[in-house]
């Protein structure tokens, strides 16, 4: 038997926070500053934001080995921050993070009519995030309050290896029903979500305006002027360059229109790891 590669999409797999919840991503973003700051370490929300995406407990300690924060952690108890050290910042992090979580629960405007529309097309929704299960417990349920109902979810504690590694993604294929990793696509806004859906072989589309890289919440987007906006399009496509995602949109809200190029491309015989 020869190998044919799809003609179509058959599902989708969306991040959360960023992506079809919480615009500026503040949720986790503000608890680290919050859990360091309990710790009496200062963190800005700039240096929480750096490695957005990953796992929590990769995220901290992938902080704590900046240079600048782990001096500030020395300062305060001596010795530079251990694992041991991280765990414990971690245990403070995860209530706080269950606590807040509501505060920035809010579905990106516009995304319930695109998901709406991808099903319409025949797509699966498939989901995962940085968060562990405890927290996505939480989002699921405030999701489905209001409206959003992922057919999937896979959380970074459920899989041997989170983000940048692809186990989230292959692992909503595998529950989805999926028969060819080249028929998804990988919708995320942070470059260890991009890296996660290229090392599985998808499509991937990255998010510039709603999400991590802009920070900023939905009024704030719609008040940028258009100088400022493509300023702000522009850096944020240069942090993007090295994870490689196929496409570049503002929101959820454009990704229908992708969705139609990219079966165009897969009727014409091309797949995301040749492009």
């Amino acid at each position: 038997m020869n190998y044919q590669s799809p003609e179509r999409l058959q599902a989708v797999v969306l991040d959360w926070a960023g992506t079809v919840v919480d615009f500026g991503s503040f949720a986790p973003t503000q608890i680290f500053v919050e859990a360091f700051g309990e710790f009496g370490v200062a963190v800005t929300l700039e240096e929480a934001r750096g490695p957005m995406g990953m796992g929590k407990w990769d995220h901290i300690r992938t902080l704590c080995n900046q240079p600048a924060i782990a001096e500030r952690y020395q300062a305060a108890f001596g010795h530079l921050p251990t694992d041991e050290d991280v765990t414990a910042i971690y245990n403070r992090f995860m209530p706080l993070q269950i606590e807040k979580i509501a505060e920035h629960s809010a579905v990106i405007p516009g995304a319930l009519e695109v998901i709406g529309e991808l099903r319409e097309k025949g797509l699966k929704i498939g989901s995962c995030s940085g968060y562990p299960a405890a927290v996505m417990a939480k989002v699921v349920e405030l999701a489905r309050t209001n409206g959003y109902v992922a057919d999937h979810v896979v959380a970074t504690d459920e899989v041997p290896n989170g983000r940048p590694y692809p186990a989230q993604a292959l692992a909503n294929v595998i529950a989805l029903g999926i028969d060819d990793v080249a028929a998804c696509v990988k919708v995320d806004d942070t470059w260890p979500g991009i890296l996660e859906g290229r090392k599985a072989g998808m499509w991937t589309v990255a998010l510039t305006c709603s999400g991590n890289a802009l920070g900023l919440t939905f009024d704030e987007f719609r008040k940028l002027s258009s100088e400022e906006l493509a300023r702000e399009r522009s850096r944020i496509g240069e942090m993007f360059e090295g994870s490689r995602p196929h496409y570049l949109i503002d929101t959820i809200v454009d990704l229908p229109k992708v969705i139609d190029d990219i079966n165009a491309r897969l009727a014409r015989g091309e797949v995301p790891q040749a492009c």
